[in-house]
């Protein structure tokens, strides 16, 4: 499209919009009737850890949203001198689940637990077993029923149970729905029906009952959307929610907010049988569409859906690169101290570049990336370490080796499972996040922690926000029952680029004995989580 083009574009709404609430960064991603990024904003925000949970505010969410959409805006007046009024249709995606609990008044009863949270294990071990089926603890329906279990009081007064994508479009649009991708890790769903699954919800519902709770959990859940289907519109508040200036005007449909699982196999065209991705941020997951059911249940081995109710084995890692940030942080710092002036972008290419050199097990240097508590390996809390021995060969490229080995270390146990136990078969893992942002590092250590092929495409840098926008494309311009693989397959990814690494056979040693010593070391982060109050 030339500018013309993309000006008319705008102006007249032959637009889609995405916006993912991440971990670290509230990204918006404008897209044309082509699927190709006109225009993106951005805002950094951060969690914080009060009264031993993770959480953000509400504050921080309207703010942060309100930067971001000012971003975007002022974006898309520099770049096509054209005010950014209207779009074609909006979506809105978040970190995955949590726990939001709202009154009648729209009051939320506590402060946002997120998926970071390890608090609910007795919650999920209970309800696993009733279910017989995988409930982990970032799931909402662990949070509520730990949240009983405490008999925490606010829990009687709960009129709304939602998530942070289902909270911010329930504010624009006054519609309180959900993606089927986002609520089936708020409750179990039924890929027959595309709804919760109503056995399951009959097995809560008597629990409650028990409990003498007044309100049963069909009143509280939000209703299920597929992928396509209408979801609201923009009210004249959420307008002014959205875009303060009163530029942005209301009647914008939305597609189903969705959670950052869905729209990160969307964003990488992982959403049919055989293909999986994996996403690799703050936290990592490997999501894999899967062409029949598990043999049986595993507890690290989390069952979702495809934003269009397929079902997905999901391996997460609740860590992957916040430690390893926080050590090239303290490089800026040393580097800073020098009166030397780098880039951080430079700064993180440089040494992640670095990894590349070291020894291919990392010199026997030995790391966990536990900021938050690890599930997959069963720790409560996070104890981030840094371990060697005196024959270790401590250089910083093993140093850097060692820490990009140390953030898919876990996701590697809960991988072994599918590839292993369950000989799931998989055509193609696309990668995206910003694991992958320096050129192959990121590729060659995926590569040779899933000893698969791993590939990357142009598009990966513009994730999960990218991928909402598609959703809200999908709902307005597909055709009549078109589906959503078909959607993205000729109309999408057709003609994108992508490449391809295989694992290399040193790397895939090196890793393997990485893991041997990291699994013997597992005593020492237990050690820490238990004698190292946080």
């Amino acid at each position: 499209m030339n500018p013309t083009d993309i000006r008319n574009a705008i102006e007249n709404g032959k637009t889609a919009l995405g916006i993912e609430f991440g971990s670290t960064r509230i990204k918006a991603v404008l897209i044309g009737a082509d699927h190709t990024p006109l225009a993106s904003g951005s805002h950094e925000w951060e969690n914080r850890y009060e009264n031993g949970v993770w959480t953000y505010s509400l504050d921080d969410v309207w703010t942060g949203l309100q930067a971001c959409f000012r971003d975007l805006r002022a974006a898309v007046q520099a770049q096509y001198n054209v005010s950014l009024r209207t779009v074609g249709a909006i979506g809105f995606s978040g970190m995955m689940h949590g726990y939001m609990p709202f009154d009648q008044d729209g009051a939320l009863l506590v402060p946002f637990r997120t998926w970071r949270n390890t608090i609910t294990g007795q919650a999920a071990a209970q309800l696993t077993d009733l279910f017989q089926f995988n409930i982990p603890q970032r799931w909402s329906i662990a949070h509520l029923w730990q949240a009983i279990l405490n008999k925490e009081p606010h829990v009687r007064n709960i009129h709304h149970l939602t998530t942070l994508a289902g909270y911010v479009h329930w504010k624009l649009t006054g519609q309180q729905v959900m993606g089927i991708g986002e609520a089936s890790g708020m409750f179990p769903v039924d890929s027959t029906t595309n709804d919760y699954d109503a056995r399951k919800i009959e097995q809560f519902n008597a629990l409650l009952a028990e409990k003498n709770i007044p309100w049963r959990l069909p009143d509280i859940l939000p209703k299920v959307l597929v992928a396509g289907e209408a979801a609201g519109a923009l009210t004249a508040e959420g307008a002014r929610l959205l875009d303060p200036s009163g530029e942005l005007q209301p009647g914008i449909p939305f597609c189903p907010p969705e959670g950052d699982a869905g729209t990160g196999m969307v964003a990488t065209n992982s959403v049919a049988e055989r293909t999986g991705n994996v996403s690799a941020g703050t936290s990592v997951f490997a999501m894999i569409v899967l062409e029949k059911a598990l043999s049986q249940l595993y507890p690290e081995i989390d069952m979702v859906t495809t934003p269009t109710g397929k079902p997905v084995a999901m391996v997460h890692s609740n860590n992957c690169t916040s430690d390893l940030n926080a050590w090239i942080d303290l490089i800026q710092e040393a580097v800073a101290a020098l009166g030397v002036s780098v880039s951080e972008a430079q700064l993180y290419e440089t040494l992640y570049k670095q990894a590349l050199a070291g020894d291919p097990d990392g010199g026997g240097l030995l790391a966990y990336n536990y900021v938050s508590g690890e599930h997959i390996t069963h720790m409560e809390e996070g104890r981030p370490l840094f371990v060697r021995t005196p024959n270790s060969r401590f250089t910083l490229a093993n140093f850097m080796r060692t820490h990009l080995f140390a953030s898919v270390g876990a996701l590697r146990i809960g991988l072994d499972i599918l590839f292993e136990r369950e000989q799931v078969q998989i055509d193609q893992i696309l990668g995206h996040g910003g694991f992958f942002k320096t050129k192959e590092v990121g590729q060659r250590i995926m590569a040779a922690a899933m000893n698969v092929p791993v590939s990357v495409m142009e598009t990966a840098g513009e994730g999960g926000a990218w991928g909402i926008a598609l959703l809200a494309a999908y709902m307005l311009y597909k055709g009549t029952n078109e589906s959503l693989e078909s959607y993205l397959a000729e109309k999408v990814f057709a003609g994108q680029n992508a490449v391809t690494l295989a694992p290399d056979a040193r790397d895939v040693k090196g890793f393997a004995a990485f893991m041997q010593r990291y699994q013997q070391g597992l005593v020492i982060e237990r050690a820490a989580v238990e004698s190292l109050a946080a």
